[in-house]
């Protein structure tokens, strides 16, 4: 067999394997990276979701043949807006039969998002500030506390965000203690969530284009309330495009899931 007829029947089969994964709504329907090295799936996103939802992998950018060998036929999967499929992954939904469904954003616009938010008593301030803040760019507000300046234990707040965030119930989250160092640790316990402590608009911006963070841990004690607006205009307005950077944010996932029983 010579090199264009393998090219062919591979074209064929990555074809078939998007046409069976994905629903076909017309030109805008999923297609394949135009990068020949590329290791994931592009797909777009559905017009609304099925009634029923058999898995949910909206938390992650990447999803990998772990996250879908054990569904069974005829599964119906919802994944982030955002998100990619590795080739294996591809394989299987086809072989399957599995719907892909996609979570978008409620407002149905990528300017607009459900954002959680939280804080410790050292926090609350500037969580009343970051809330204003929030809801002038135009974006719908979740708060899950505190609400005064007594004493609480930071984990609980950064607790609920997190698990708010991994279960597709807000798109990403915010939270606020005195450092922002407690609040990343306890929210990166949680299955799914990538959480990073930034205190400046670069590493803001670098932990969404090249980690994927989908929450945001600040530290009143360590930024004023301009430097707070800044980070967060900065963090929501970037996201990670290329291929290179899901790619390792893969790997991320991956030592997650050896450690989940």
């Amino acid at each position: 067999m010579d090199d264009t007829t393998s090219r062919d029947r591979i074209r064929a089969l990555v074809r078939d394997v998007l046409d069976k994964a994905l629903p076909e709504e017309g030109p805008s329907a999923s297609h394949a990276s135009s990068t020949p090295s590329s290791r994931f799936i592009d797909t777009a996103p559905t017009a609304s979701s099925p009634t029923t939802v058999t898995a949910d992998e909206s938390s992650k950018t990447v999803i990998t043949e772990d996250d879908v060998r054990d569904l069974a036929v005829g599964s119906v999967l919802r994944i982030a807006e955002g998100a990619h499929l590795t080739p294996l992954a591809a394989d299987i939904v086809s072989e399957k039969q599995i719907q892909i469904v996609r979570r978008v954003p409620r407002s149905g616009s990528d300017a607009s998002k459900l954002i959680a938010v939280g804080a410790d008593h050292g926090g609350f301030k500037m969580k009343e500030e970051l809330k204003a803040f929030l809801t002038s760019l135009g974006h719908q507000v979740h708060d899950f506390g505190t609400n005064s300046e007594d004493a609480v234990d930071y984990p609980d707040f950064a607790y609920a965000v997190a698990k708010s965030v991994a279960e597709g119930t807000a798109d990403v989250g915010i939270v606020i203690d005195g450092a922002g160092v407690g609040s990343a640790m306890t929210a990166n316990k949680v299955p799914g969530v990538r959480a990073a402590a930034c205190y400046s608009v670069e590493v803001a911006r670098n932990s969404r284009e090249h980690n994927g963070a989908n929450v945001l841990t600040l530290g009143s004690k360590t930024i004023n309330s301009a430097q707070m607006r800044d980070i967060v205009r900065a963090w929501l307005a970037t996201e990670m495009t290329e291929d290179r950077h899901r790619k390792r944010v893969a790997k991320i996932e991956a030592i997650e899931r050896q450690y989940l029983h």
